[in-house]
C-alpha cells in the first residue's frame, strides 16, 4: 500500500527576503524593515536563522498595498496640460 506524504499547502510556503521583496516590488531592506516593524510577520529558519515570511502573509500585505493605491488613483482628477 503506498504511503501518502503530507505536503504543505501553497499558502503555508515560506519565502526568503528576496522572494518576498520581488513579489511586493520593493527592495529587500524594505521587507526587513517591515518585518522588524511588525507590518509583516517574520519567522526564522531554525538552522541558519535567516528571515522567512509566509506566502499568505506576503499576499495579504500586497493586497493591502494595492487598495490605497487604487483608491488614490480613482479619487485624483486627471492633471491638465498647460496651454
Amino acid at each position: 500500500m503506498p504511503v501518502k506524504i503530507k505536503t504543505r499547502s501553497t499558502k503555508d510556503r515560506f519565502l526568503t527576503v528576496s522572494q518576498a521583496a520581488e513579489l511586493l516590488s520593493v527592495a529587500p531592506n524594505t521587507v526587513r524593515a517591515w518585518g522588524a516593524a511588525g507590518k509583516l510577520t517574520e519567522y526564522r529558519h531554525p538552522v541558519n536563522n535567516y528571515r522567512l515570511f509566509k506566502l499568505k502573509d506576503v499576499e495579504k500585505l500586497c493586497r493591502e498595498i494595492e487598495k490605497p493605491l487604487i483608491a488614490t488613483i480613482q479619487k485624483s482628477p486627471m492633471p491638465r496640460r498647460p496651454k
